[in-house]
């Protein structure tokens, strides 16, 4: 088994701002794992915000000792293994991970899906996102989203109700929203959760700080749409941390550090009667292929990587009624 790695910067389309930051670009590491006479594809997307970069990303990979990973995978202590070498460095471990399933799902014939007890045809619709921007830039990031059937929407700065007053002029789409802990006063926080919700808000992501556990359950508790743990929920620990707090949790490969960790979220969140919504980072094909095969497991989609970015070096995806459509083609379907 080999393992090998290079750089790719992934373009955005438009700048990209959330509550407290913005970016044109995302650093990537794509990974590939070649056993036998087959090869696995994965892909760590590292925002800045959550710490890794190219320098971290290539000196963990050069720290994994190939002769711990044997096959067939027993993925519990492949990412046992993976958290030894180093703590935190979720989306290179999540490349790693992605790799080796979509090799699995080839040397057994079988897709990804197939490997998560996923059923297709309970694919959730995917939400296309608009990063917060001046109002003619809104509009036009409208116009650009083409056949999707939800927007998605950040805030957490001042200008919360003129982005969706202003989406609300060109679109009447179901709107998901992420304040990506930009909000601090409850009973405002309230007050403008009830606004959204007459503005067709479906849910809304991470409102107050991660470390603010009080004001998020009083939101959830108190709110008329679901509120769902995003920065606060990374790993499978914090499932169970949040249950009380959030009415459900938002599963990122990147955080997760892969697939076999992200199945095992969605099954506990299920478990405590949580909701499950399945996001991204900016990603290419290979990551959101990733995603999707675990999608059908979940309640909403937010996986738009492919539809953001301008040098996606991986085919896109096949994109109908708003959702991504899962191939047989064994493992990933690159």
């Amino acid at each position: 088994m080999q393992i090998t790695y290079k750089p790719y910067e992934l373009y955005l389309k438009h700048p990209f701002s959330i509550a407290k930051h913005t970016r044109t670009s995302t650093p990537l590491m794509l990974v590939q794992v070649e056993y036998e006479d087959y090869t696995g594809y994965g892909e760590a997307s590292m925002v800045p915000y959550m710490g890794e970069s190219y320098e971290t990303a290539t000196t963990f990979l050069s720290k994994i000792d190939v002769r711990q990973i044997s096959y067939p995978f027993d993925f519990d202590a492949i990412i046992d293994y993976l958290d030894s070498i180093a703590p935190g460095n979720p989306a290179v471990k999540a490349a790693v991970d992605i790799a080796l399933h979509d090799l699995d799902g080839k040397l057994q014939g079988k897709p990804c899906w197939q490997l998560m007890y996923s059923d297709p045809a309970k694919m959730p619709v995917t939400s296309y996102t608009i990063g917060i921007d001046e109002p003619d830039i809104i509009r036009q990031k409208v116009k650009e989203a083409g056949d999707v059937k939800v927007l998605k929407v950040k805030l957490g700065r001042n200008t919360d109700k003129l982005l969706i007053d202003t989406i609300r002029e060109v679109s009447n789409l179901p709107l998901y929203a992420d304040a990506n802990q930009g909000w601090a006063d409850r009973q405002q926080s309230l007050d403008m959760l009830h606004w959204l919700h007459s503005r067709d808000v479906v849910l809304l992501e991470q409102p107050m700080n991660k470390t603010d556990i009080d004001g998020n359950a009083w939101l959830t508790q108190h709110s008329p749409i679901p509120i769902i743990g995003d920065e606060a929920v990374q790993r499978f620990a914090d499932v169970e941390r949040a249950k009380g707090v959030y009415h459900g949790i938002n599963v990122k490969l990147m955080k997760s550090g892969g697939m076999h960790e992200a199945s095992k979220m969605i099954s506990k969140a299920r478990e405590q009667g949580m909701q499950v919504l399945i996001g991204s980072m900016s990603e290419t094909s290979c990551a959101t292929l990733a995603a999707a095969a675990l999608t059908p497991l979940c309640d909403w989609a937010d996986l738009d990587g492919p539809l953001l970015t301008t040098n996606n070096p991986y085919p896109a995806p096949a994109f109908a009624d708003g959702k991504w459509q899962l191939s047989n083609k064994p493992g990933l379907g690159l």
